[in-house]
This record gives C-alpha cells, structure tokens and sequence, in this order.
C-alpha cells in the first residue's frame, strides 16, 4: 500500500489516562494542596504531540463510559487526534493519574489502573483499526501486561509487519503494573521480534533485559519502582540480536543515543533548558522522533527534532498539555544553531 492510500501517519497504541497534576511545584506529594486536570498515558501524550506537529495520528486505546472518558475524548478531539478507533468499555473504568512535582529529582506518581478499560483492547478492536492503513504503528510497552490488550498488541504488530508498517516499541517500563517485574522483560523480547525500533532509557532496556532476580536489588514483588543492576552494553548488543533495526536510547539532558544493528553507534546532543518537571518528556521525544522519522529524516535529524520537543516539554507543568507545535519547535531548534 502506498502512502497515498494511507489514512493515518501514525497508530499510537496502549494507555491513556487524566492526569492530576500537583498545583504547587516542590510541595511534597502528602501535602499537594490541589491538582490540575490533565490528560496523559504514553500513547495518548505521543498521538498528541504527532497531531501537534502536523500528523493524522490514531489512537488505539480504551475509555468507560464515565465522565472521565468523557474528558479523554473531548480533548483528543479539540487536538485533532482520530478517536474513531478508541471503543467505550461497558464494565471497565478510564483510568487515572496522580502526580507530585519536586524539581529537581522527585516526581512521584500513583497510578490507579484496576479494571481499566485500555487494558480491555482485543483482537477485534485491532481488527478493526486499520493497522494496516498507517504510516507507522506505535505502540506502548505497558499495553503487553495483561490480557487482553496483551495479545492485541501481538496481533497489531503482525498486522502491521505483512503490511510494511514499521512497528516503534516506546518501552514504558512501570514496575507496578506487572504481576512480576521479570515479565516485562520476558514479553518486551518475544514482542521485540517483530519490532522495527525500540525507544527506552538505560533503567527501561535493562528492565527488558532483565532475566535473573539477582539483578534486583529489591524483591520483585514490590510495587515500589526498583532499582535494576546489569551491563547496559550486553542488554543493548541482546535487543539488537532479536532483529530490531535501532535501538534509541533516551539520555535526558544529555539527549539521546543511536544503536544500530550493525554495531554503529551515534551520540545525538541535547537542548539544555531550566527543568520544571521530566514528566512525559520522553513521550514528547517520541512524537517528535516520529515526526522526523516520517518526513525521511536520518535518525539523527529525526532525534534532535524528538531532543527538542522533550527540552520544550521539561519546561512545563504537564505532558500532552503542553507538547509543542510544529512551527514553535522548528523556531526554537533554528534559534539554537538548528539541526
């Protein structure tokens, strides 16, 4: 299928959420003394930030028929983002999101996940989205914890793969929404074999690596975020070896780092700015890799344009929010010596 007879550029696929964000920055989460009402969940925040930045993105996710739902919705629509593939679940809830803002390091968040209706994709939701008829299909590395959006996201990939649709894995490790934090990693490599790119972090790649309990320095069954030893080098070289073409690893400040298969590996500097909050920074890099990606860019053309959409993002309170418009970036990344 051509690109003409494309309808999407990109399906973004996985969670979604409101966001209750801290009203004061640097007060401790216990006493936050209001919130602001948001939207977030990766998929969502890089569906966003795609149409943002120009592109007809399609979000593949789950809402309850509740006002929260509701809320999803209206913002997705007034953004532009394609709703037409995002079902109401009769007997699940649309979830939610509480966050802490305490620059410079702290960022707590709780999820609250039970029931949710994303979760509650299936094959016939994917059957239906028109996979086939995008660009590009993303998908988040939460939506393999459970069934069974698990084995959606497993059919969405195929999909996708007979077609010529390059898959993006954004990793999305958050440790309390697996059952045994051992999983991620198990599932993250089966689903990588029919994965084109991998986007994650060094904590997020030896996350997926992760095999051996004696990497965790905590029990697995803790909800509480682990810390995870290992060569982050021989988790790199193990993704690669599972036939993903690239391998981009987020860097923060520092920007980000290109892993290619055939061992060539490309520094790709960052956009130094005043931090606020780090939150959804990465989903912001994402929209904008994709951007890039999809224009023909080279990889790291299509990184520095994801560095500066992530830079843009720290500076501000939330995630979807506040993803940058196209012309505003291209402004911004010219007026720091450009690409």
């Amino acid at each position: 299928m051509s690109n003409q007879e494309k309808i999407y550029d990109v399906v973004t696929y996985g969670r979604s959420s409101i966001d209750l964000y801290s009203q004061e920055v640097g007060a401790p989460f216990e006493k936050i003394p209001g919130f602001h009402a948001f939207v977030g969940g990766s998929p969502l925040n890089i569906a966003v930030g795609c149409s943002r930045l120009g592109l007809k993105a399609s979000l593949l996710t789950g809402v309850g028929r509740d006002k929260v739902g509701d809320f999803i919705l209206n913002f997705l629509q007034e953004e532009g983002v394609i709703t037409d593939n995002i079902p109401v679940i009769e007997s699940a809830r649309s979830s939610a999101v509480i966050l802490g803002i305490e620059p410079p390091d702290r960022f707590p968040l709780v999820y609250y996940r039970d029931n949710c209706a994303d979760s509650q994709i299936t094959i016939d939701h994917v059957l239906k989205a028109g996979i086939e008829k995008s660009r590009l299909l993303e998908v988040s590395g939460t939506a393999l914890n459970i069934e069974p959006t698990r084995s959606s996201a497993f059919l969405a990939a195929e999909i996708a793969q007979r077609n010529g649709v390059p898959v993006m894995l954004d990793l999305d490790f958050r440790a309390d929404q697996w059952h045994d934090i051992r999983a991620f990693g198990i599932t993250s490599r089966a689903f990588m074999r029919n994965v084109n790119l991998v986007l994650g972090t060094e904590e997020e790649i030896l996350a997926a690596y992760l095999t051996d309990e004696s990497q965790l320095n905590i029990s697995h069954q803790q909800i509480s975020a682990p810390e995870i030893k290992g060569d982050i080098d021989e988790a790199i070289k193990g993704i690669l070896k599972l036939g993903v073409e690239a391998l981009i690893v987020k860097t923060g400040s520092r920007g980000a780092t290109i892993y290619l298969a055939d061992g060539t590996i490309q520094e790709v500097p960052g956009f130094p700015v005043e931090v606020v909050n780090i939150l959804g920074a990465g989903d912001a890099f994402a929209a904008g890799f994709i951007y890039g990606y999809l224009k023909g860019w080279d990889l790291y053309k299509s990184c520095r344009m994801g560095n500066a959409c992530g830079a843009h993002v720290v500076t501000q309170l939330g995630c979807a929010n506040f993803t940058p418009y196209e012309n505003n970036i291209l402004e911004f990344i010219e007026s720091k010596g450009g690409f």
